[in-house]
């Protein structure tokens, strides 16, 4: 369930207030007063009280309200919601508002009673907002059915909270800044209305132009991934969770009931679905703004524009330590500067235009600037030394960017003096800061922000890989493992996974006994690496179970034999199961690097990177993403780590294989994906030199999934169970399969290679190139919500795509759109057909009601098509066009 009945929780026409009270200082009565003299125009009918609530009659109980309320408020005790969500759904109410906490966030008889809640609510498709919350505002309808007396400033900023009190305190400091809102809700323990939901809701909502989220933790990783790609492809998203410490984190799970997961998974989610994290509440309203005057930025090159050295400086320092750069001026730019300001000024960034600066040498300086290409944003400065010239120069920074426009961010220092200076920028749509520090900040959120759009839009590169892994003999492996009772797969054996999907691995044998260890290390020919074999000992080093440069069979049985008295006196209950004999493997320049997956308790699997070796938790060094990952999210991870800096090369070290390392992240991902008996893998060390990677050592742990398959997954992987050949109706074998990013060069060349009157039919207009964004959206899907399925030659035919089959649904998987075109060349062999009868498949297998689209009332061929399918023909607004729709219960 997703945006089901949603709008009646933001625009009511009518509201019960269950509990309602006239004792001053009850719950009853200030929701009341809240809800009553905000100016809501619709009816109020309050529910319980002695007589009158704020003037209104009342009424005894649900049953008694004269007509169904669009939205209820629940002011009563917990115990008694399940019943009254019961009433008010039999009425034909189809939202509520429950206040009161005592639901899960108390234990097991709270979540009892939650589920009794939700079950009272389900057959009515009753949407609840809570329990345990503060209630919601909507500025458009004047509904305050909150906690909060503050009347919100009505704009575009909606914002959803997980604490009452953070929801407050934002309210409070809105209404000092001047921000206003379109919605805020106070979601509580989130039993049903979620930041899913939420976020889907506002993605189409024309009243919100940018949404602020405060979160503690997620019910539904997938739901909200999928929900926030989408939100954020279109409007600027913000968060700030809590939790970010171990001690925070289990305070937020306490205080929610839920789990609240690793935070640096999060932060990891967060980019993955093009959002902007902010850490303090002071950051909230400044990224807001900066985002929502859609300001953006190509890069993290800064120039900074001042009347004072001392600030410049200070916004230097913040810019570097903060991990941006200052932009080096070209030659031309800082001749320019040179020729014209006085000879106490500095031409070099940060541009110095001294304490005396007016609005001439301030425009001047800003035209110089905009015009030069080695920069991303200009920060502009201003110490109010001359006091006079404060306001004339705020003007000469406005007409300069009007002349030509470029991110330009502003900095008037100050409190009183330069308030009109303030208003000026606020109204020409140039962000503002109080200090340099801030002002930085936004910068760098706008650098932030950028690159998870980038992630979030890019054109991955296509990756096939040399051979097929057996996924059917790697699960094989995990199988007989959890069988026999095993957490954790041998090193032999996790390596021969690895090896499986072609992550280069250290030659390894296993052996018994100190004798055959002698005798298989012998027959390697070269130095061997001797390692103890247990179940019991996943840290080898920690009992010295490790023992490296051994030659000949007798140095390396002895060894054996030594280590095994050793291991058995420092782990006596350990079981041992025997030794691991490996190649001593020269990897001259070589770095030493940990990859990995982990099972988080919200996201699922994720996949970890960073510098490895004994180390590894004292250095603390590591990446984490969601997969599936491709190579450039990959890359993304690798740049994330201080380690990075040393693959890059440094003195005569050359740099490390760095594609290599990706391809083994790329790997290690597909293994998680294709085996959902795979808990956690940890390869470490992985070695990383000039020439390639090798795995040195690898653990894998293996359990049932409490989610089978790819359902465990945050982001829906790749799905390529739905592959397929197929015949046409001339006999021609096609290949289906879902759409790749990897795929956009080639829908671009299926439109190039189609006739300008076949695409007017599909696009309404006649066009030969998809925009670049547009390309890049049509075949990053979310597999979750949307399918396109791609037609090609088989038979090793390089002949491009020849159709594409596309379906997507709305977020309740109510109703889906469908988009059907077919290479002009290949028209009259049945592939639109074809195509059509497969998108109507999936809607079957994923529970779509309803399949429609639109079809120009001329394209007869496709009318007829869909009519001999099923579809009904229909008139829509446009008579040039016809609705087409599909009953999927009828078919």
């Amino acid at each position: 369930m997703s945006v089901r009945n949603l709008d009646h929780l933001f625009r009511p026409r009518s509201i019960a207030l269950v509990g309602a009270d006239t004792e001053p200082g009850t719950l009853g009565a200030r929701l009341a007063e809240n809800l009553i003299g905000h100016g809501f125009d619709g009816t109020i009918m309050p529910v319980g009280g002695d007589g009158p609530v704020q003037g209104l009659r009342s009424y005894a109980g649900v049953d008694d309200l004269p007509s169904a309320p669009d939205l209820a408020l629940i002011a009563t005790p917990a115990d008694t919601v399940p019943e009254i969500i019961d009433a008010l759904g039999r009425r034909g109410t189809r939202s509520a508002v429950v206040i009161p906490p005592g639901f899960a966030e108390i234990g097991p008889e709270g979540e009892a009673l939650q589920q009794r809640m939700l079950d009272a609510s389900k057959p009515y498709v009753l949407r609840v907002v809570g329990p345990n919350c503060l209630g919601l505002l909507s500025t458009e309808a004047n509904v305050n059915a909150s906690m909060i007396r503050t009347r919100p400033l009505a704009g575009s900023l909606a914002f959803a909270a997980q604490s009452g009190a953070v929801m407050s305190t934002v309210v409070d400091r809105a209404t000092y800044r001047g921000v206003g809102f379109s919605h805020l809700v106070s979601v509580g323990d989130m039993a049903d209305v979620d930041f899913g939901d939420l976020l889907d809701f506002w993605l189409a909502d024309p009243k919100t132009r940018a949404i602020l989220l405060h979160m503690e933790g997620v019910r539904d990783a997938r739901k909200f991934m999928s929900a926030a790609r989408a939100a954020s492809r279109t409007k600027p998203v913000v968060v700030i969770k809590s939790g970010r410490s171990p001690e925070g984190a289990r305070a937020a799970a306490s205080h929610t009931g839920m789990l609240a997961g690793e935070d640096d998974v999060f932060s990891a989610a967060f980019r993955r679905a093009g959002m902007l994290r902010v850490d303090e509440l002071n950051e909230v309203f400044a990224a807001v703004e900066t985002l929502g005057m859609g300001m953006r930025v190509k890069g993290d090159r800064l120039a900074i524009l001042s009347n004072g050295g001392g600030m410049g400086v200070l916004a230097t320092d913040a810019l570097v330590r903060d991990g941006g750069r200052l932009a080096e001026l070209s030659e031309d730019t800082v001749a320019a500067l040179d020729s014209f300001l006085p000879r106490t000024c500095s031409p070099h960034n940060p541009v110095d235009i001294a304490a005396d600066a007016d609005a001439e040498r301030y425009g001047r300086s800003l035209e110089l600037l905009l015009k030069d290409d080695r920069l991303d944003a200009i920060l502009v400065l201003n110490s109010p030394v001359n006091e006079e010239l404060v306001d004339a120069n705020a003007d000469a920074v406005i007409e300069a960017v009007k002349k030509k426009r470029r991110p330009v961010l502003t900095s008037w220092l100050g409190k009183e003096v330069p308030r009109p200076a303030r208003r000026r920028f606020g109204s020409a749509r140039l962000p503002t800061y109080d200090t340099p520090e801030d002002a930085i900040h936004g910068f760098m959120h706008l650098v932030a922000y950028q690159r998870n759009q980038e992630m979030l839009l890019q054109a991955p590169t296509a990756i096939e890989l040399e051979t097929q892994p057996d996924a059917a003999a790697a699960k094989q492996v995990c199988e007989e493992a959890i069988v026999t009772g095993r957490d954790w797969l041998t090193e032999p054996e996790s390596k021969k996974l690895l090896a499986n999907y072609a992550i280069p691995v250290v030659r390894t044998e296993t052996a018994t006994t100190p004798m055959e260890a002698g005798r298989l290390g012998a027959r390697m020919g070269m130095a061997v690496a001797l390692k103890i074999l247990s179940p019991d000992i996943p840290h080898k080093s920690d009992v010295d179970g490790v023992v490296l440069h051994l030659e000949g069979a007798q140095q390396i049985e002895r060894a054996a034999q030594a280590m095994l008295e050793r291991v058995r006196e420092r782990a006596p209950e350990a079981r041992i199961e025997g030794f691991s004999v490996q190649e001593m493997v020269a990897m001259p320049d070589a770095t030493e690097l940990i990859i990995g997956t982990e099972t988080d308790p919200v996201f699922g699997p994720v996949v970890l990177f960073g510098a490895g070796g004994v180390a590894v938790e004292a250095l603390r060094d590591r990446a984490v993403a969601l997969p599936p990952l491709n190579l450039e999210l990959a890359r993304e991870m690798i740049q994330e780590t201080r380690v990075h800096r040393l693959l890059q090369g440094y003195r005569t070290v050359k740099p490390a294989a760095l594609d290599q390392i990706a391809m083994a992240l790329v790997k290690l991902s597909q293994l998680v994906a294709d085996v959902d008996l795979i808990e956690a893998v940890d390869v470490n060390p992985l070695m990383a030199n000039p020439n390639g990677v090798l795995a040195l050592d690898a653990r894998i742990k293996v359990a049932r999934p409490e989610r089978p398959g790819t359902a465990r997954f945050a982001i829906r992987p790749y799905p390529r169970e739905l592959e397929k050949l197929v015949t046409l109706r001339d006999g021609t074998p096609v290949h289906l399969r879902p759409i790749r990013p990897a795929d956009a060069p080639e829908v671009q060349d299926m439109i190039s290679r189609s006739n300008l009157e076949d695409l007017r039919m599909r696009f309404f207009t006649a066009m030969k190139q998809l925009p670049p964004a547009l390309a890049a959206r049509l075949t990053q899907i979310d597999y979750d919500r949307e399918m396109a399925f791609v037609a090609h030659a088989v038979n090793g035919q390089n002949d491009g795509l020849w159709g594409v089959g596309r379906l997507h649904a709305d977020p309740d998987r109510q109703r889906a759109e469908y988009a059907v075109m077919t290479r002009s060349d290949i028209a009259g062999r049945g592939l639109g057909l074809r195509l059509m009868q497969e998108i109507i498949e999936h809607g079957h297998r994923t529970g779509v009601q309803e399949i429609f689209g639109e079809v120009l009332a001329e394209n007869e061929r496709m009318l007829t098509m869909c009519e001999r399918l099923g579809f009904k023909r229909k008139r829509s607004d446009d008579p040039e066009v016809y609705h087409m729709v599909l009953d999927t219960n009828e078919v």
